[in-house]
């Protein structure tokens, strides 16, 4: 590493060092920016790098989460009724949100696609759950416990040989009929654990098992696909409609895997079967932008943001001087020179705010964020 990059690191270690001890009761800065880059008055999660200005319920999902990690409570009811609201009809106990909403053709406003998205759905039902336990708010949890029902009503189907899985929405994904398509992005072990936990006579103790199925399988050369195939009496083939591509959903799998608790029973063979990722890493310095999961070809660097993501998994595979150099790529480019690509911030936000101890999950899934032992919040009056 050079003079130069060293004194990068350093000033960026010092920055998180900085930030760790400046906020011990749940003030995040970064989450705090993308409040005012991204978050709306009314609760809305923008996606400002779409000329739609769309929101997804992924953004809604992920905002709650940040909310809730960032102990901010106000900003978690305004996301949660905005989500009720434009993207269920008024009602999340008797629907799942539509997964896209922006501005239409004709200049209105509404949803734009109304299928849901099981990834988002998770994301709302877990930091629903989590909010209800943490904040001490049983409403919460019990709106967290519908939707994860609701998600095995609607977006799970009985795979033959793989069991109960989680499929990507209700509609659109069983092309053909021994044929289905699946994205391991959509599976973090840790959420789907605690759905299990608080559902326990459901199946998602089940979705577990096809969830981890799921990751490995559809990895071979140990580098997770965006989309898979699932064919009855095959198992896992290549997604022909993506070319077995992994990018921009992928990404997530790594960053999902690296958070995962150090007791956790799949951790070693999720971190053994992705090592190559790393590996990769290591010897070019900054992570694709896409791999050919089948080939193994990588195409050139990816965004910083890529970089960040991946901070939890080199950590958990310890690469110390691949996450130093993630690190030095962030300080060279920072995130605030792209104020308006939300999915970098969205990376960001998890992969800095796992790095700076903000949050951690433990063996059975629970989040347990900095504050709740730093300063344990009160019950609503």
């Amino acid at each position: 590493m050079t003079r130069l990059n060293k004194l990068a690191l350093a000033a960026l270690a010092l920055s998180l060092a900085g930030a760790v001890r400046a906020a011990p009761c749940g003030d995040w800065p970064d989450w705090n920016v993308f409040k005012q880059r991204f978050l709306s008055d009314g609760g809305r999660v923008i996606d400002r790098s779409m000329e739609n200005m769309q929101t997804t319920s992924e953004g809604q999902s992920y905002g709650l989460f940040f909310a809730l990690v960032g102990n901010d409570r106000e900003a978690f009811a305004r996301i949660l009724d905005w989500t009720r609201d434009n993207l269920a009809g008024g009602d999340l106990t008797v629907r799942l949100p539509a997964w896209q909403w922006g501005r239409h053709a004709d200049g209105s406003w509404g949803v734009i696609d109304g299928n849901s998205a099981s990834d988002a759905d998770l994301w709302i039902a877990y930091s629903l759950i989590e909010a209800g336990r943490l904040w001490q708010e049983p409403r919460y949890a019990a709106l967290g416990k519908l939707l994860g029902q609701r998600i095995l009503r609607e977006e799970s189907a009985e795979l033959p040989g793989l069991g109960p899985t989680l499929l990507p929405a209700p509609m659109g994904f069983h092309p053909e009929p021994t044929l289905w398509r699946l994205n391991p992005s959509y599976v973090p072990l840790q959420l789907v654990d605690r759905m299990g936990r608080a559902l326990p006579a459901s199946k998602w103790s089940r979705l577990a098992a096809s969830s981890e199925a799921l990751i490995v399988g559809s990895a071979p050369k140990g580098f997770a696909p965006d989309w898979a195939g699932y064919r009855a009496g095959k198992g896992f083939v290549p997604d022909t409609k993506t070319r077995a591509v992994g990018s921009f959903d992928a990404i997530r799998v790594y960053l999902w895997a690296g958070m995962l608790a150090p007791d956790h029973p799949a951790r070693a063979r999720l971190l053994g079967r992705l090592a190559p990722m790393a590996d990769l890493v290591d010897r070019r310095g900054a992570p694709p932008v896409e791999v050919d999961t089948v080939g193994g070809h990588a195409g050139e660097a990816g965004p910083v943001g890529f970089s960040v993501a991946l901070l939890p998994f080199l950590s958990a595979l310890g690469r110390k001087n691949a996450v130093d150099e993630q690190l030095t790529r962030l300080a060279a480019k920072p995130l605030s020179e792209r104020p308006r690509n939300y999915y970098e911030h969205v990376l960001s936000l998890f992969g800095l705010g796992w790095q700076q101890q903000r949050y951690a999950f433990n063996r059975y899934g629970e989040v347990r964020p900095r504050w709740e032992s730093a300063c344990p919040a009160l019950p609503r009056s």
